[in-house]
Formats: C-alpha cells, sequence, structure tokens
C-alpha cells in the first residue's frame, strides 16, 4: 500500500505543477502583441504539449487515489466524511482541468481571450484546491 500512496502522491504533484504552469502560458499569451504571431504560436505550442503531459500524469494520479480508495479502502466508512469533501474537491480539479483545454481549444481557434488580471486570477484555482485536499487529507476535519 505504501508504494501505490507513494506513486499518488508523485503523480498528484506532477499533475498539479502542470495544472499551475498551463494558466501562466495563458497569461503570456493574453499579453502578446497582435502582431507577434510567431509568440503567439510558440506559445500555443507549449500550452499543448503541456496540456499533453498534464493529461497523461492526471491518469495514473486517479487510477492510484482510486486503488486506494477502493482496493484498501483509506476513506470508506464511517468516519471518513473527509473523504467525500475531498473527493468533492477532486472533481472539481477534473473540471478546472478541463476548463483549461477548453480555453486552449477557444484561443487556439482565435476566439477572444480574456485579460491577463483574469488568467492570473485563473491561475491561483488550483493552488486553493490543493491546499483544501491536503488539509482534507492529512488533518481530516470531519
Amino acid at each position: 500500500m505504501l508504494w501505490i500512496k507513494a506513486l499518488h502522491i508523485v503523480f498528484i504533484a506532477s499533475w498539479f505543477a502542470g495544472l499551475f504552469y498551463l494558466p501562466r502560458i495563458f497569461v503570456n499569451l493574453a499579453m502578446v502583441s497582435p502582431g507577434s504571431l510567431a509568440e503567439r504560436e510558440r506559445l500555443l505550442l507549449m500550452a499543448g504539449k503541456l496540456l499533453r503531459f498534464t493529461t497523461i500524469l492526471a491518469v495514473p494520479a486517479l487510477a492510484f487515489g482510486a486503488w486506494l480508495w477502493l482496493g484498501y479502502g483509506i476513506g470508506r466508512g464511517p468516519g471518513n466524511a473527509w473523504m467525500h469533501a475531498k473527493l468533492t474537491l477532486v472533481l472539481l480539479v477534473i473540471g478546472y482541468h478541463h476548463g483549461c483545454a477548453v480555453l486552449l481549444r477557444k484561443m487556439r481557434a482565435g476566439a477572444p481571450m480574456r485579460s491577463h488580471q483574469w488568467y492570473r486570477w485563473f491561475n491561483e484555482v488550483p493552488v486553493l484546491l490543493l491546499l483544501a485536499i491536503v488539509v482534507l487529507v492529512v488533518v481530516k476535519p470531519f
């Protein structure tokens, strides 16, 4: 079980590293001058590669987490309401990841972009989600 837990943590950390950096690329895309097509294409390429890699990392992170929950019973049974809260937040992380993919698809299509300030605030969402998830797992407040 400890190997599964260790791998879960490593893949979660890697997945979140991508979720922390991808919106920073969006900030840079929002700040590209209208005539800088080469810079825009380079940033779109970087964002696409990072999204693909981050998606690949999410799969084992979720699989190892499911293994711990369903296979070893971590967070199951009475007195484990923290797990229900954690799983709700994990669904929000998956939604955020999907939202990044949708934003990137719109950027590639040339849709109007939001301001760089909006993407800066958007970039804080995974930090808050990770903080809440770690507190739930470590502290188990309920």
